[in-house]
């Protein structure tokens, strides 16, 4: 039986809930009065419950699709402004004893190459990013118990974090590894990561247990509860996503939706963020074998209505996605998107050949962090560097509550302003940071605080002047 506050993972995503939900949303899609008022309703900023959101989303009729899209526009500028918080991934190793069918790193892929960074090799990387203008990094690995143990994550966090290179830092790490113990979790928080990240791939456990025939992975319910066992051991900031593709649609988008739920009801704070990865094709993957992936219309209305069912919950976009993708969805509820990223192990400091690719997936946008900066800034968008909030503590429920209330614009304006700055300075080509000296003075303006704004003008002046890191 389907129980929000369930501990077990079969209770908390339950199959027959979801399927009532798609049953439900699939009756009342040509219900134009229930839909009418659930996206008046929405336009509250208190979310949606998921089978409230399963009806939006089956919802086919273009007028009412597109107000669904104006509110999800609305709800994301309210919340979070044209702020884009930039990031990179960092492939430390792609050793890995699962058999995932969907993943080139599963165990019985004998052709591609199998590469573990150094802490000297990690040092490098870190480096080349640096250099680039990176300021926040989302570390990833496969899942090895003796190539990749939980020390060597710990020790990689520790080398990220005691580099500085110029005027460069990586101020927050965010790690994406397999599910592991509340020990380990909290040894992760006790490293000073951001953000815990772990992909469910899909919430349907018949599916996901044929997705993952060998390996750890392929126990279900120690997959899906890991998120309660990291908050447990002190990670208050987690995210979640799904791997649109594997199987249908409908079902993952509503079980994601659960697992938000369950986060909110258990531990009083949802999700930190939420990614929406799709399918693509990589070394021996094929897409064309995943009958169940999504078109970019059907994509598009998934993030808008994630966008309004969960409106307090960042959103993140990765290169796998072409650039006119990554266009729609930012306007539509995208907050977080990387650039200039390398899906190989390594690949910064030089890129790697193709006779010796170690890649997890195609990368789609493959233009660099200066050309995703100066696009973004042409489209209106302010590129943020920020850490502050996790730098200050404000994670968690913390967080929430300033977000929920809408005071964190008092900050990440302009601090948004602040680190953009800095990248400026540091790293822009000159026609990217004539764009973006305009930018930052027309964005001043928006700061709605006497105070706040003044001081961001006189921390600007320092940055002018050399100095580096000032943050509200």
């Amino acid at each position: 039986m389907y129980n929000v506050k369930s501990k077990k993972a079969e209770e908390f995503i339950d199959h027959q809930e979801i399927l009532d939900s798609i049953a439900y949303a699939q009756e009342n899609k040509s219900n134009r009065e229930l839909i009418s008022g659930l996206i008046e309703r929405a336009k509250d900023c208190k979310g949606l419950t998921h089978r409230e959101a399963a009806l939006l989303l089956e919802c086919d009729q273009p007028d009412l699709i597109e107000k669904m899209y104006q509110v999800a526009k609305e709800i994301k500028q309210k919340f979070y402004g044209n702020r884009i918080v930039m990031f990179a991934p960092l492939y430390l190793s792609n050793y890995c004893i699962n058999g995932c069918v969907y993943c080139p790193y599963h165990a019985k892929n004998k052709h591609i190459v199998r590469k573990k960074l150094t802490q000297e090799e990690i040092e490098a990387e870190t480096i080349a990013l640096q250099d680039m203008g990176h300021k926040r990094l989302a570390l990833e690995t496969g899942e090895h118990p003796t190539m990749n143990p939980i020390e060597y994550i710990l020790d990689s966090i520790k080398t990220i974090y005691d580099i500085h290179h110029k005027n460069g830092d990586i101020r927050r790490v965010n790690v994406n590894i397999a599910a592991t113990t509340v020990e380990n979790y909290r040894k992760l928080k006790e490293a000073g990561i951001g953000t815990y990240v772990l992909f469910q791939e899909t919430y349907n456990k018949a599916q996901y247990e044929a997705l993952h025939p060998t390996g750890p992975k392929s126990d279900y319910a120690y997959h899906t509860e890991a998120m309660d066992r990291a908050m447990e051991g002190g990670i208050d900031d987690v995210g979640c996503g799904v791997l649109f593709g594997l199987n249908t649609y409908r079902y993952d988008f509503v079980g994601i939706l659960m697992h938000a739920e369950h986060l909110e009801a258990t531990f009083g704070v949802g999700p930190h963020t939420i990614s929406v990865p799709r399918i693509c094709p990589a070394d021996d993957i094929d897409t064309n074998d995943f009958e169940n992936a999504i078109s970019d219309d059907i994509f598009q209305k998934i993030v808008a209505v994630i966008r309004i069912a969960a409106p307090y919950t960042g959103m993140i976009i990765s290169t796998r996605e072409s650039v006119a993708s990554r266009r729609k969805v930012l306007e539509l509820g995208v907050s977080q998107i990387s650039g200039g990223s390398r899906t190989s192990v390594g690949g910064y400091v030089d890129p790697e050949p193709e006779e010796e690719n170690s890649a997890q997936f195609d990368v789609s946008d493959t233009r660099s962090l200066d050309e995703v900066v100066k696009w973004l800034m042409e489209l209106g968008y302010i590129p943020s560097f920020c850490t502050a909030c996790y730098r200050e503590g404000r994670t968690g429920d913390r967080f929430m509550k300033l977000v929920k209330s809408g005071k964190i614009a008092d900050c990440c304006q302009p601090n948004a302003l602040m680190t953009l700055k800095e990248y400026l300075m540091d790293y822009a080509s000159p026609e990217t940071r004539e764009i973006g000296e305009k930018l930052i003075e027309k964005e001043l303006e928006n700061v709605k605080s006497d105070k706040v704004r003044e001081i961001c003008r006189r921390n600007l002046e320092e940055i002018e002047h050399g100095k580096r890191d000032f943050r509200f």
